[in-house]
């Protein structure tokens, strides 16, 4: 199985035109992707850098065909009378089991600019791996506040699936929404963290001692080799300094199964680098 998660920037490059069909091209140019998580996708919101007042997520879908599109949204706002929503994307070729979408914690953090964070999962089946768990997210910017409750939020969400999987409630077939749910161990969650390696938010998401740890797939690979950067490598509007913030963790039941993670460094299509990864 190979994923791709990026950043979209809402489809934004840095030379201020908005393509979703560049965002598509670029990320097939790094994979043959069978799952593709975006970050930053915007639903109606002319006033962004590039007028991002499209359906992003309708005009991926007819860029994708043979995919199948889950959109959830962490903004869902109405201005002048006209919805607007900003979120994350999974895309995938593989079959779907299930779909949820969770809210990250929004504690407040006076004076500081923030918004809304979540987290989608899509249940796939892999034909070699089986039921893998996909989780996507984009923890808060600005707040450190947000952003811790954030990762410890999602080491909690992590620590629920897997606990479902291995202690799976009452079986039923009888077509009700209590029928038997796919429950997995096997689990992926990847996104734009807003944090470096070095910080605490990052220990707290991959909990390597913990009874459902997650491993970072570059350390898996490369041990203590510094990530490659995917922030602020051409565009330095939010820092000085290129930083790596984009990660792909892996649950303990997929730790062996990771064979490559690569990146594409030169593409200007957003001002993140989209990052690949391979599981066999």
């Amino acid at each position: 199985m190979k994923l791709v998660t990026w950043n979209t920037q809402w489809c934004c490059g840095n030379d201020g035109i908005v393509s979703p069909r560049r965002i598509v091209d670029g990320a097939r140019q790094l994979a043959d992707f069978d799952v593709l998580c975006l970050q930053e996708i915007a639903v109606n919101y002319p006033r962004l850098r590039g007028d991002a007042s499209g359906d992003q997520p309708a005009q991926l879908a007819a860029l994708l065909p043979g995919f199948q599109l889950f959109f959830g949204a962490a903004v869902d706002e109405w201005e002048g009378g006209e919805r607007r929503r900003f979120g994350n994307l999974i895309a995938t070729r593989l079959p779907v089991a299930q779909v949820q979408h969770h809210p990250l914690p929004y504690p407040p953090d006076a004076g500081v600019r923030s918004m809304p964070r979540m987290c989608t999962v899509v249940t796939v089946t892999d034909p070699a791996l089986g039921p893998v768990r996909i989780m996507t997210t984009h923890l808060e910017f600005y707040s450190k506040v947000q952003r811790m409750a954030q990762a410890r939020a999602l080491r909690e969400l992590h620590a629920q699936y897997s606990a479902q999987a291995a202690a799976p409630p009452e079986h039923s077939s009888d077509g009700s929404p209590f029928q038997g749910k796919v429950h997995t161990g096997r689990a992926v969650l990847c996104g734009d963290f807003n944090l470096e390696a070095r910080e605490p938010e990052y220990a707290t998401i991959s909990a390597e001692g913990d009874d459902a740890p997650l491993w970072d797939a570059w350390r898996l690979l490369h041990g203590k080799q510094p990530h490659p950067p995917t922030f602020r490598i051409h565009d330095r509007t939010y820092g000085p300094d290129p930083v790596a913030c984009d990660f792909v963790f892996i649950s303990d039941a997929l730790k062996g199964k990771v064979r490559r993670l690569w990146l594409d460094g030169e593409t200007q299509v957003s001002d993140h680098q989209p990052v690949a990864v391979e599981l066999a």
